[in-house]
């Protein structure tokens, strides 16, 4: 930067700057008007810098993403742009051959769009086509026999693209299972979805008996799961227990479900007849749930602190109505929950509620880390009040010093104790939130 301090009259600086054309120096002037005669102050002189430096003559540092090439087969390797297109527009070829063709022309500046355009094969469609083939190619590298792959030569893109989130060696057993049921890609997405849901369902009636790495196993534990959203005796139970049956494989699976089919003898459910004795279930929400489960409870919902008002102001009554089945409550309330019809729940015709506690505190057994950190949601029937069962829990407001009463949830036993003989309800269900679960993720070389 260069800086000049002169006390020369401005016009003989105009004269010298008109004749020194190779320096331009924007001028700062100041004056101050003193008796109608003006005074120059010293002027100061700043050379800009060009706006072209140096750094701007470099090249271009950042360059467009450009996808990897893709090993294309040798039949189509000395085809041009218009070749590979025709190739996608008439899909000569078998569809895992010319699918590699759609990332070589996006790498040659295609958007799917532009392909879309000139092959008529959609957006969606290309990339179920790339996917699939990747997932065949990685089973072809787990060396599946020749004609379990070769069932996927025609119209194997559509099911191959439902296993792209199973592990490389589920995706092998997978596609054994899909090849001797004979699925379409309905049933395969089904058995996709089954697989990758059985590890989160550990804890669940009867999961022990299902073996994991059997992918009829996990579907049939989906169905034997399914039948418990179900009353019982009930047309729908039965169907979804013979589902199971048909697709379980071990021989401990299917004893399993042949046990749900046959516990109902003589007209006498034998799970009811011990009901009393079984501890409330702890479920814990999956997300996406309600979306899938068969049938639904809209259950209304308390919060805790408002105890034994919000219990008994809470409607008893909600009851679907017409022909799209829209709940109609017997008086107005403002919180409400949407939760799978369960088993313990499918027993609920009124009465039912679903009180939301802060943590698990409320609980009468031995408190675990998540009980501190967890909201949950016990679901209690108000149409039982009895306290009939020790092993039973139950859901009150305990006396305590003064004016003041505890909100909570507490054993049969226990209440006797206390000469307690009525209480809000009888618990049948507690609900933990929808959680991610981490320890079900796929490692990085799963996804090849």
């Amino acid at each position: 930067m260069l800086s000049l301090n002169t006390s020369k009259p401005l016009s003989s600086l105009q004269h010298q700057h008109q004749h020194q054309h190779q320096h331009t120096f924007p001028l700062n002037l100041r004056t101050t008007k003193l008796h109608h005669h003006h005074s120059f102050k010293p002027i100061s002189a700043t050379i800009i810098p060009s706006s072209s430096s140096p750094a701007s003559s470099n090249p271009q540092l950042y360059q467009p993403f450009r996808p990897p090439p893709t090993p294309l087969p040798s039949r189509f390797l000395s085809l041009d742009q218009d070749g590979r297109l025709e190739v996608l527009r008439d899909r000569l070829g078998i569809w895992y051959e010319y699918a590699p063709l759609i990332p070589s022309l996006v790498q040659q500046g295609f958007s799917p769009s532009t392909i879309e355009e000139a092959t008529g094969i959609s957006c969606i469609e290309q990339n179920r086509l790339i996917v699939a083939a990747q997932v065949r190619d990685s089973l072809l590298h787990s060396n599946l026999d020749d004609d379990t792959l070769s069932f996927f030569d025609n119209n194997g893109a559509e099911i191959l693209y439902e296993i792209r989130l199973l592990s490389v060696d589920q995706r092998s057993a997978t596609a054994r299972f899909i090849v001797e049921r004979s699925f379409d890609g309905r049933e395969v997405q089904e058995l996709a979805r089954a697989i990758k849901d059985y590890p989160r369902r550990r804890g669940d009636d009867g999961w022990d008996c299902f073996d994991y790495v059997v992918p009829g196993d996990c579907l049939a534990f989906m169905y034997f799961r399914h039948s418990g959203e179900h009353r019982n005796p009930s047309e729908q139970r039965t169907s979804a227990l013979k589902r199971a049956l048909e697709v379980a494989v071990t021989d401990k699976a299917k004893q399993r479900v042949l046990d749900e089919l046959e516990a109902k003898v003589g007209g006498v459910n034998k799970v009811d007849e011990v009901a009393i004795g079984i501890k409330v279930p702890v479920v814990r929400m999956q997300f996406g749930e309600v979306a899938e489960a068969t049938s639904v409870v809209v259950l209304p919902v308390c919060k805790e602190e408002e105890g034994v008002k919000g219990v008994v102001d809470a409607p008893m009554k909600c009851t679907p109505t017409g022909e799209f089945g829209i709940v109609t409550a017997e008086r107005g309330w403002n919180k409400w929950v949407v939760l799978p019809s369960w088993n313990p729940l499918a027993g609920l015709k009124q009465g039912g509620i679903a009180v939301a506690f802060r943590d698990a505190r409320v609980l009468p057994w031995k408190v675990n880390k998540w009980q501190k950190e967890e909201s949950i949601l016990v679901v209690a029937d108000r149409g039982k009040k009895d306290v009939v069962a020790d092993d039973g829990f139950y859901l009150v407001s305990i006396p305590k010093q003064g004016d003041e009463s505890e909100f909570k949830v507490e054993r049969g036993l226990k209440l006797k104790e206390l000469g307690v003989k009525e209480c809000l309800g009888t618990v049948t269900l507690v609900v933990r939130p929808p959680k991610d679960d981490v320890d079900d993720q796929l490692s990085d070389e799963d996804w090849n």
